[in-house]
């Protein structure tokens, strides 16, 4: 069974889960009139800055969102903005034995690595039988099931299976995918050596990460000669460069300042995403180990309002969001009822219950205050514990000791967490686990549509979990920009195709 772990997103993914209703659903045209210029640069305002550029063996958003298709590349990727379907990219095209166990890939012609030297079939299979046999390389685990990788002639590279997994395709649009040159010498922690359509021509730590792009690049040509990522941690300084010009797109636009962009000139995107914002119940902690606790909690929580008290957002009651496969509206499992979170929590004995919620400190103050008030109207008190993120890391993700506890789990087609009993949510459910392993051997989308759903109820409806909302990305996009990208920026920001022309 593939066993995926979510992407844990930090301060600038909690910003972009707000959304705002007002908003359009897509970018809107050049407004200039003019042509595109090949030789603009165009400064995109983003929060969450990586800690090195080592892709390969550091793990958080930052670096997938600013690095995937820009700078490194893998055989497939997907398109976030046409509902994450998986398209070609180093491989011009693949085909699947009809066992599910055998993936033959066809590799474009004429790649080069940002250094001049060619992409060769050596460089793919050398690069992912490295990410199966190391297991401190991200993306290991999505290769577990992997038996072989070969390539048969100078244009093709096989990849079999010990068992049909109908996700490993998309698995392969992640880390596990990407290519990189057999023997690179390069240090990966401050340069890189891709072959995406830009490289890294500067990276200031703490200020911006300066992409230029790749004129030998094997595909199009990049829009813009230049893009610099313009790392703004503070959300109000965000909104200030925008205003005064600092920066021609603003991401992770905070809900409740993008009211001062109206009429300035920027048009204002909201894309979805597969960010969930989970409350976490410690399955196996008592009192948590007793469903009616954990169902009188969810019961308990106005999503609505919380959704209302943080500037916007939108429901979400399952672990499956709707940009992934089995995705069913759950709403029906744990409607907002006070009244019986009072009776289920008499029934277990439970009428005077103290939790704790430990959260990381860069997700605010929004929720917890929310989930203090909820909780005390059922006669539950609960304690905040803010803590810095990589103490959240070690106590709550590692050591799973904890209550409840928040966070925004951001990478797609993660449901597997809830089929890992070693998971911190320390949920152990046979029957999920058995769905979870048929709907990835199958080779069957409806099927395999169709087991994820039983399996994501049943996750609901033992209240494994909490989802108190399914995150947002609000885009100020400026005058005279086009083709930015929409979905899912905050995980993958593809710039390849965004145009800049001035009026």
């Amino acid at each position: 069974m593939l066993r995926r772990t979510a992407l844990l997103a930090t301060a600038g993914l909690a910003a972009a889960a707000l959304a705002l209703s007002a908003c359009t659903a897509s970018p809107s045209p050049d407004s200039t009139g003019g042509e595109p210029d090949p030789d603009a640069s165009l400064t995109v305002g983003l929060v969450l800055e990586p800690d090195n550029l080592d892709i390969r063996r550091t793990s958080g958003a930052a670096l997938e969102q600013a690095l995937i298709d820009n700078v490194y590349e893998g055989l497939v990727t997907r398109a976030p903005d046409d509902g994450n379907v998986i398209v070609p990219k180093l491989a011009s095209d693949w085909e699947v034995s009809e066992d599910g166990l055998t993936y033959t890939f066809t590799i474009q012609e004429g790649v080069t690595f940002h250094n001049g030297e060619p992409l060769t079939v050596d460089d793919v299979v050398t690069s992912l039988t490295e990410v199966k046999d190391d297991e401190s390389l991200q993306g290991h685990g999505d290769l577990a099931g992997v038996t072989s990788i070969t390539a048969p002639d100078e244009s093709t590279v096989e990849i079999v299976l010990a068992a049909p997994n109908i996700d490993f395709l998309f698995s392969l649009t992640g880390r596990a995918g990407l290519v990189f040159k057999a023997g690179d010498t390069t240090d990966m922690n401050n340069a890189e050596n891709g072959t995406g359509p830009f490289t890294i021509a500067d990276w200031t730590e703490g200020d911006s990460i300066t992409l230029a792009r790749y004129d030998d690049y094997w595909g199009e040509p990049a829009g813009v000669a230049e893009v610099v990522l313009q790392y703004i941690p503070d959300f109000t300084a965000g909104v200030n460069a925008a205003l005064d010009g600092s920066v021609d797109v603003l991401t992770a636009v905070d809900a409740t300042l993008a009211p001062q962009l109206d009429g300035t000139g920027f048009t204002l995107t909201t894309g979805e995403t597969t960010d969930k914002g989970t409350l976490a119940f410690n399955n196996q902690r008592a009192p948590l180990d007793d469903p009616r606790v954990r169902e009188a909690l969810r019961l308990a929580i106005d999503h609505e309002a919380l959704i209302e008290a943080q500037g916007a957002a939108e429901t979400l009651y399952g672990p499956i969001p709707p940009l992934d496969p089995g995705y069913e509206d759950l709403s029906d499992v744990a409607p907002y009822d006070p009244e019986r979170a009072r009776e289920l929590l008499a029934d277990a004995g439970q009428e005077d219950l103290s939790l704790t919620l430990t959260i990381p400190a860069v997700y605010g103050t929004t929720v917890p205050t929310f989930l203090v008030s909820a909780f005390d109207d059922v006669g539950v008190e609960l304690t905040v514990e803010s803590v810095e993120f990589p103490t959240w890391l070690q106590d709550v993700y590692t050591n799973k000791d904890y209550d409840l506890s928040f966070v925004l789990h951001v990478e797609a087609r993660d449901f597997g967490n809830f089929a890992n009993p070693d998971y911190y949510f320390n949920y152990d459910n046979p029957e999920v686990q058995d769905l979870y392993a048929r709907a990835l051997a199958t080779t069957d989308e409806d099927e395999s549509d169709d087991l994820l759903r039983q399996a994501a109820r049943i996750v609901s409806e033992e209240h494994a979990a909490d989802w108190l909302y399914l995150g947002n990305t609000i885009t100020a996009v400026g005058q005279g920009v086009s083709g930015f990208p929409v979905n899912s920026i905050n995980v993958r920001l593809n710039l390849a195709d965004v145009t800049v022309s001035r009026g």
